[in-house]
């Protein structure tokens, strides 16, 4: 079921659906824990639905220390035993140790860069790409830019994080706005950005 006004993927019968796409999807963001969050639970959705994740996500924030990459890179062997225990999440094993990996890279590339936003927000030159879709078909799976995230990221030892997950993060972080024509959310995230109040 699709409401008026809104992108096509959101279903009415799901208010948690609703409220992130009216109140994050496509939102810029430039803190380095909100971008890790996204980078977790984008790298844990790969092959299952975003609201499979979405549903889960304030079991992740719990589990995985607010999604704090300093934190998380500490895990060790016994800690990701005791969260593959744990329902709460998707039990995993290759993404639990992938996220712990992640916050490792993830605090090498904030070293090399001052902040993983300058560093991630560079494949789109530090500016969202608008595009223009229509119906849910018009959607793509990946970029240009996302391949290009993905190759890099994977050259520095990142892992479940091909070029559809990485589009699937540009999408929710922002770096691509693809509200389509007739959401509401396109034109006031544009408007927002315009006047410096992206919310």
């Amino acid at each position: 079921m699709r409401s008026q006004g809104r992108c096509p993927w959101v279903d009415l019968r799901k208010p948690d659906y609703i409220a992130y796409h009216d109140e994050e999807w496509g939102v810029p963001v430039h803190d380095d824990r909100r971008i890790f969050e996204f980078l977790v639970l984008e790298s844990a959705q790969a092959g299952l639905s975003w609201y499979t994740i979405l549903r889960r996500r304030d079991n992740y924030r719990r589990l995985f220390a607010g999604f704090d990459p300093a934190r998380v890179a500490r895990f060790d062997e016994r800690k990701i035993q005791e969260l593959l225990q744990d329902p709460g999440i998707i039990r995993n094993q290759a993404k639990v140790k992938a996220a712990v990996n992640n916050a490792c890279r993830f605090l090498e590339v904030q070293n090399e860069f001052g902040s993983f936003d300058a560093y991630i927000w560079r494949f789109v030159d530090g500016r969202p790409v608008v595009n223009e879709w229509r119906e849910l078909a018009d959607y793509p799976t990946t970029s240009p830019q996302s391949n290009a995230l993905s190759r890099d990221l994977k050259q520095r030892g990142f892992q479940f994080i091909g070029p559809t997950i990485c589009y699937a993060h540009m999408q929710a972080t922002g770096m691509v706005n693809d509200h389509t024509l007739d959401c509401f959310r396109r034109r006031e995230i544009l408007v927002s950005r315009a006047v410096g109040r992206v919310k």
